[in-house]
């Protein structure tokens, strides 16, 4: 059988009239007629009782109108699927992202996706450190990734969605914890605690970079394993701590008082980041859309 014979199959059974079939089918009526008695001949069974005056199923005819609904609904849903497909409407696209402070911005990017777009599956990849999301990325594990590079590598095209002031974290009773404003050499003396010395890990390179311009090395008694440890062990005054405005937004310890530092480093950009060289229309669809939800902040080129 062929999908044309079962569309004049239907016609016809639909209709009960090989006139009004063709009109239908915008078929001239002895095309349709040869189309039915082809069928028919593949079959191996009358399909329909032709009078002069009136058209019939017969009980082969009947029993086959809903396996033909069946297989003409289904191409349908085919071609749907390939239409909304090359559209990027439907697909799967996977977003890794690292860092506390992503969690607010990834929840507010997977709600518009998956409110707008049901069919792109959206996943999320969490890991700690940006490297291991980069790496992600790069071997193709996954698709989009929020995180933050001073030098993204070649072949991954990049867009800014968030600028972050990098702030001092000091323990509640901490001799400075009633200044307004940090000098960082002021504390020149003190204990530090830091993320893994990972390549790229940035807050770690901004202590080494600020504390080398106020003229000295950085006593790194302690490396944790993510924010929320790195607070928990500012908080038992083991030492003081870089960390970023969101970060402190999104981490909640009473024992912790976070203020920032003078003169002001620069600032340090989350970027949504993906493979230069992707194709996939749901990929792209996503990325559209990531300008409505991760919109690059004014004045950022």
């Amino acid at each position: 059988m062929e999908i044309a014979q079962l569309r004049a199959f239907l016609a016809v059974a639909e209709e009960l009239h090989f006139g009004r079939a063709a009109q239908r089918l915008h078929f001239a009526q002895p095309h349709l007629s040869r189309t039915i008695q082809q069928l028919e001949k593949d079959l191996g069974a009358e399909l329909f009782v032709r009078t002069t005056r009136s058209v019939h199923l017969t009980a082969a005819g009947v029993a086959l109108v809903e396996p033909a609904r069946a297989v003409l609904d289904s191409c349908r849903l085919a071609e749907l699927a390939v239409g909304t497909a090359g559209r990027g409407h439907t697909g799967r696209v996977r977003l890794g992202f690292a860092g506390s402070s992503s969690h607010v911005l990834v929840g507010r990017f997977a709600k518009l996706v998956r409110r707008t777009h049901p069919g792109i599956e959206f996943e999320l990849d969490s890991t700690t450190y940006a490297s291991e999301a980069l790496a992600k990325l790069r071997d193709g594990s996954v698709d989009l990734v929020l995180a933050r590079w001073l030098y993204p590598p070649p072949g991954i095209a990049t867009r800014i969605v968030l600028e972050e002031d990098i702030v001092c974290a000091l323990p509640l009773e901490h001799r400075l914890a009633d200044w307004p404003v940090l000098r960082i050499e002021e504390l020149a003396d003190d204990p530090w605690v830091a993320l893994p010395a990972e390549p790229g890990s940035t807050l770690r390179d901004y202590l080494h970079r600020l504390a080398h311009d106020a003229g000295f090395a950085p006593r790194i008694v302690q490396s944790a394993p993510d924010s929320v440890s790195v607070f928990a062990l500012v908080a038992a005054e083991v030492g003081c701590a870089l960390t970023l405005t969101n970060v402190a937004r999104n981490i909640s310890n009473p024992e912790v008082v976070v203020r920032p530092i003078e003169p002001r480093p620069d600032p340090l950009q989350l970027r949504l980041a993906w493979r230069a060289d992707t194709h996939d229309p749901a990929v792209h669809e996503v990325l559209r859309l990531s300008e409505e939800a991760l919109p690059t902040p004014a004045g950022v080129d």
